[in-house]
């Protein structure tokens, strides 16, 4: 892809980020998506100048223009990780015809949707519903599309990876009611599984640990005087950083190859 190409794809991911906000923000809140947007302090009605991504909040330092109430840092962040995201994904899956293009199109739709996945599960330690399983149906899709034509018949594995990596997810779920996993977390990985494939997943799923335990650790003692032992930690962005990690960088921790030749070879 040429620069040309990549620096449009931030400039569509962050756009798309801007709007990603205000979806994770107005969820579940009664508000719409439609209708101007607004401080969330004082209610003035904000114009297209203050609405430029990223750069909006830069030039106005953080904070309202009209009431001078500080703005949320997530703001600028979601529309620079949207930004960055389109980049990577406009590079690893380049449209180079129709069929291709249509499957750019699922991976970025899929994108945007975990993108709010992380964002809502960080603020509100849940996963909604809606969002989980529209990005299962996406993740599920992505499967039959590719190739050199319009369906793509899927392996059994490929199929199977989805419910096979979420199940583990939902035994932990269901034998601690709760207090190690949420089900949100199984759901999601009901998509990732089908969107990354089983070697992929499991990959992901180490990696999740790995970078959920170290961050943890960093903020036990940066926050050591206000840590709770029932404290509660999302553990859906970090299955998402993991698997885009596996996906877009290939990144491999496990070979899963080489433990099914050494099972095959006990037999």
């Amino acid at each position: 892809m040429t620069s040309l190409s990549l620096i449009l794809s931030f400039i569509f991911g962050a756009i798309a980020g801007s709007f990603l906000n205000v979806v994770s923000l107005r969820f579940n809140t009664g508000v719409g998506l439609g209708g101007r947007s607004k401080c969330m302090s004082c209610g003035t009605k904000l114009t297209w100048k203050e609405l430029v991504p990223i750069f909006s909040f830069l030039f106005q330092k953080g904070s309202c223009r009209a009431c001078k109430s500080k703005i949320s840092w997530q703001y600028p962040l979601v529309e620079f990780v949207a930004g960055a995201i389109f980049v990577l994904i406009f590079f690893v899956f380049p449209p180079y015809d129709v069929v291709s293009a249509v499957r750019t199109l699922l991976h970025v739709v899929a994108a945007c949707l975990l993108l709010v996945i992380a964002v809502y599960d960080m603020k509100h330690k849940i996963i909604p519903d809606q969002f989980a399983y529209t990005f299962a149906a996406i993740a599920l899709l992505t499967l039959f599309v590719g190739g050199t034509s319009w369906w793509h018949v899927p392996g059994y594995w490929a199929l199977i990876a989805g419910p096979l990596l979420a199940i583990p997810f939902a035994f932990l779920w269901l034998i601690s009611r709760g207090r190690w996993m949420g089900f949100g977390d199984a759901k999601l990985m009901l998509g990732l599984g089908w969107l990354v494939g089983v070697a992929a997943g499991i990959n992901a799923i180490i990696l999740a640990f790995w970078i959920a335990a170290v961050i943890s650790v960093i903020w036990l003692f940066v926050t050591y005087k206000k840590f709770k032992s029932k404290t509660e930690v999302p553990f859906g962005p970090y299955l998402i950083l993991g698997t885009y990690l596996v996906l877009i960088f290939k990144l491999q921790v496990f070979d899963v190859h080489m433990l099914k030749d050494v099972i095959l070879s006990l037999f």
